[in-house]
């Protein structure tokens, strides 16, 4: 019987050994789900001016490995426009062709299909490997059974061609208003042991 997860003290003994958790996907491509977001700074470099940066959380669906979390970073500058478009298409949010006003708190559980690469590179001498994300399909070009559904996602709209002149449906909201005086009249006690009078 394994023991439950529990936080540990910081003189608790550890038994379990580390490693052997990473795990390399072969490329191909994947179904995603992007968990988490975070804006930074990149610093520059020899390619890039300094700006802002997006760092992803991308979790990749592999129906032989699992879940596993690809870290992906997108640079907020015209020079990565291309890639920007690239990702927001394949989370169905821009439309090939329309302009799109990045809105990030919106890619937080969106979902899409995407072309893993193996990215092979030295690290203080040593060779390693990681998967890298290549691109990423637009959601828009994706077959209708490979489309997940989204979540967090804005409320979408008959889209279906009409013939003639049809009234657009509108989602009609009703709220219940109840009217309340702003003050007790009347010698009324509110909560809390109020009586409105002289002070």
């Amino acid at each position: 019987m394994s023991q439950m997860e529990r936080e540990l003290g910081w003189d608790d003994e550890i038994q379990k050994d580390g490693g052997g958790g990473f795990v390399l996907l072969p490329g191909g491509d994947y179904n995603f789900t992007v968990t988490k977001f975070e804006r930074a700074r990149f610093a520059g470099s020899e390619k890039m001016p300094p700006c802002n940066q997006a760092k992803l959380e991308i979790t990749v669906h592999s129906p032989e490995h699992g879940d596993i979390v690809v870290f992906h970073n997108l640079f907020l500058h015209s020079k990565t426009e291309g890639l920007l478009s690239n990702f927001f298409a394949g989370i169905g949010l821009k439309k090939k062709g329309e302009p799109l006003r990045m809105n990030w708190p919106a890619v937080l559980g969106r979902k899409g299909r995407l072309k893993l690469e193996i990215r092979n590179y030295t690290h203080n001498g040593e060779d390693r490997s990681n998967n890298q994300v290549k691109s990423f399909y637009a959601y828009d070009d994706m077959p209708a059974q490979q489309q997940q559904p989204q979540y967090n996602q804005a409320p979408q709209y008959n889209q279906q061609p009409q013939q003639g002149f049809q009234q657009p449906q509108q989602q009609v909201y009703q709220q219940q208003q109840q009217y309340q005086a702003p003050f007790p009249t009347g010698g009324q006690q509110q909560g809390g042991g109020f009586t409105p009078g002289q002070f």
